[in-house]
């Protein structure tokens, strides 16, 4: 927890803002242009900043459809590591940024994070495997950390998700969320990440306090959160809004200005 309140300023329910890089090389919606997904990558993070963000999280969120990291090309970490470094720019130093490699790329996602001084990422499989829309996903905690290790990047914190969205959990039906928690805590995760059963749908309150009654690490709230239910969510650490920003409420659209000044003004209120 320590590490996670030095990083955000100690800041409660610190509003981390979601940038959707373009589709990287060699997806299918690529369109054959770095520089604009560059220039599109900047664009909203100006945005953000303007707003007085308090984090933003960098995501190759179009990417679908998603594939296992053992399947990356090389153009996957150069990509986004050029995208995160041009972030790292035009932010302040002491703004925390982050990001996640879908599918499942996490030691990518630190390798990116270690060149461009990023300083967390979002994790994926970190305990307990399942089965995503990309296929089976196994439990990875044990080779991240010791990739993170391995290059020197301990200062990179690794926030995990908890029975994830977009998956299914039969394989661990029996057992609970509470238990994946106390598991995650137990493999050295920094924070834990709840969502809902999908992007935009929202996260179960009560699972949050259950959840927050069974670990000391700094609970996110990572979908779902608008600013008509924030209210449900004060007590987390951590908000992670893409779709709600975006016009529409739709995750692929781009940003609406209002929505986060809104946002934040409502959360403000709250999070005292």
């Amino acid at each position: 927890m320590l590490k996670f309140r030095t990083l955000f300023g100690g800041r409660k329910c610190a509003v981390i803002g979601m940038v959707h890089v373009g589709a990287l090389p060699g997806t299918p919606r690529f369109e054959n242009s770095v520089e604009k997904l560059v220039h599109n990558a900047l664009k909203e993070v100006e945005i953000y900043l303007k707003c007085d963000i308090d984090g933003l999280l960098v995501e190759n969120m179009h990417d679908v459809p998603y594939i296992q990291s053992r399947h990356f090309n090389p153009e996957v970490t150069a990509t986004m590591t050029r995208v995160c470094s041009e972030i790292k720019k035009i932010v302040d130093t002491k703004l925390p940024c982050g990001l996640q490699v879908l599918a499942s790329g996490n030691k990518e996602a630190l390798a990116v994070a270690q060149a461009t001084g990023f300083h967390f990422i979002r994790a994926e499989g970190f305990v307990f495997g399942h089965v995503a829309d990309e296929g089976y996903t196994d439990a990875n905690a044990g080779l991240t950390l010791r990739y993170r290790k391995n290059i020197q990047a301990d200062d990179v914190l690794v926030f995990a998700d908890i029975k994830k969205k977009h998956s299914s959990h039969a394989v661990t039906s029996d057992v609970s969320l509470v238990e994946t928690a106390k598991a995650a805590e137990f493999f050295l995760a920094d924070g834990l990440i709840l969502t809902g059963t999908a992007t935009g749908s929202p996260a179960d309150g009560q699972e949050l306090k259950e959840v927050q009654a069974c670990t000391s690490l700094p609970v996110l709230i990572g979908s779902g959160i608008t600013v008509d239910n924030v209210s449900n969510y004060s007590s987390a650490d951590a908000f992670i809004i893409g779709s709600h920003f975006k016009k529409g409420g739709k995750w692929g659209n781009e940003l609406d200005v209002e929505r986060v000044k809104r946002f934040i003004e409502k959360k403000n209120s709250l999070c005292i």
